[in-house]
């Protein structure tokens, strides 16, 4: 079997797993949540998108690993682990929900993007050396957690149960004050 079906193979496995695991497991409790905290982890993990930056140097990739991939994909990266962080510092407020989108729309096409790079520039997988990793385990975990990114955005605010909870307390002890007079 070629290097590239191998890679190919390895990117799909990384996609079900992963869509698994998110399903199972991610997706039942951040729809519980309010929006914020919904995101939150998301952004949080997006942050280590700083480790793209790996495609710049030489000896984690080969020095063959063709510029007209790597240097998209990595600043593409650094960007969007930025945005996360931009995103997560100010997500309470209507900015961070906007920065939020922003980035969700920056990182989903950015890694869609790396991978059409890759492939109209010749990269062959064993030019990824170390960071072989990145597009075979990560990257198919990031366009997952966009996906529950852009489903969290798209419902909008959410009300936590522990809100929903404390508000019908409050109505609850207004007709009771209500009656008492």
């Amino acid at each position: 079997m070629p290097a590239q079906l191998y890679f190919f193979v390895s990117i799909a496995f990384a996609l079900v797993a992963w869509g698994i695991v998110a399903t199972r497991y991610i997706w039942p409790k951040l729809r519980t949540l309010p929006r914020a905290e919904a995101l939150r982890p998301i952004l949080v993990l997006h942050s280590f998108r700083f480790v793209g930056l790996a495609f710049m140097v030489t000896g984690v990739v080969s020095p063959d690993l063709p510029r007209a991939f790597a240097n998209p994909a990595a600043y593409g990266d650094i960007v969007a682990a930025t945005l996360a962080l931009i995103s997560l510092a100010t997500l309470q407020s209507r900015v961070g929900v906007v920065i939020a989108w922003i980035f969700n729309l920056w990182g989903s096409f950015d890694l869609l993007s790396a991978f059409y790079h890759g492939g109209t520039a010749g990269l062959m997988p064993g030019q990824l050396g170390a960071a072989y990793f990145i597009p075979t385990v990560l990257v198919p975990l990031m366009l997952i957690t966009h996906a529950l990114a852009f489903r969290i955005l798209l419902q909008g605010q959410r009300e936590s149960s522990h809100d929903r909870r404390d508000r019908q307390l409050d109505q609850s002890n207004d007709l009771l004050s209500l009656r008492g007079q």
